[in-house]
């Protein structure tokens, strides 16, 4: 404000233009003749803002911010910020920011922000594959799905390197060979062959025991990849699969509170929703490839 009284000073005494005022403060020439027709009526003071001490138009009322608080802790208590202000709008038609929510959770104690992580070891990111259908990265993720409702069971999950899209999910009992067969043949029906899978060591993929003399080193699944002349590439740490492995994490969390909004607690049922919840996932994480060009093969 002393500035601005400094330069609206030398304005009223044509010492500068209102351009060198306005170029000085940063203001545009009309805001700089708004500022002096209130310096000339009401001097030093006029310069102070008309909204200092009142209260925002657009802050949330107590009762509204009550309202959403209790919404919260009676249905989305162990939910995030981001997913718990997807399902007030979806579910309840309730408008506010994430971050606006963000801070009533804090509040109620309903959420505890994250503290800053500790370095690391710090692995160099792989650049994406640049088409759609260049890899797929494949894996198992067994997990608690269904909360205590049902059996614990495995999502086997497909996701494009390129987009990050999910191009096939499905749930067994375990992870499995046929298992793998099974979410491969969706994903051929739905895209066609992809250049190349990129999956862990299990067993399932790689022949992990060198001295083994039956068979051709290879197994049933590898054999599978290989008649259909896609590349099988194996990861030599979990952080080199890095996309599927964050896309498990965030399907334990978003994928196990939506089972649970919806009361599903078998694998039938899971199988069920899924196909809804993958086109949701995708319209919200999926990235576009940088060559749109397609590398599946018919």
């Amino acid at each position: 404000m002393v500035l601005e009284n400094l330069r609206l000073t030398r304005l009223e005494s044509k010492h500068i233009s209102q351009q060198g005022a306005a170029k000085a403060l940063g203001l545009t020439s009309r805001q700089v003749r708004r500022l002096q027709k209130r310096f000339r009526q009401e001097g030093i003071s006029g310069l102070i803002s008309k909204h200092k001490g009142k209260i925002s138009c657009h802050q949330l009322s107590a009762e509204f911010k009550a309202e959403i608080a209790n919404l919260v802790r009676e249905k989305y208590v162990d939910f995030g910020p981001t997913l718990a202000h997807e399902k007030l709008k979806e579910n309840d038609g309730k408008r506010l920011s994430v971050e606006s929510l963000r801070q009533i959770m804090i509040a109620e104690k309903l959420w505890k922000p994250k503290q800053k992580r500790k370095e690391k070891r710090i692995f160099q990111l792989r650049p994406r594959r640049e088409r759609f259908g260049e890899l797929i990265q494949i894996d198992g993720s067994p997990h608690d799905w269904f909360e205590g409702r049902g059996d614990p069971c495995t999502l086997i999950v497909f996701i494009d390197d390129a987009t990050s899209k999910l191009t096939a999910l499905r749930f067994f009992p375990t992870e499995t060979t046929q298992a793998y067969m099974v979410v491969t043949k969706s994903h051929l029906q739905q895209y066609g062959r992809p250049a190349a899978t990129y999956s862990d060591r299990h067993a399932i993929f790689r022949v992990n025991q060198p001295e083994a003399q039956s068979g051709e080193g290879i197994t049933q699944f590898g054999r599978a990849l290989k008649t259909l002349d896609i590349e099988a590439i194996h990861a030599r740490t979990p952080q080199a699969k890095g996309r599927v492995e964050r896309a498990n994490k965030t399907l334990q969390d978003r994928l196990v509170k939506e089972m649970r909004l919806r009361e599903i607690h078998h694998i039938e049922a899971a199988n069920h929703f899924l196909p809804e919840f993958v086109e949701d996932y995708n319209r919200r994480f999926e990235k576009p490839a940088k060559n749109e060009q397609d590398a599946h093969r018919k």
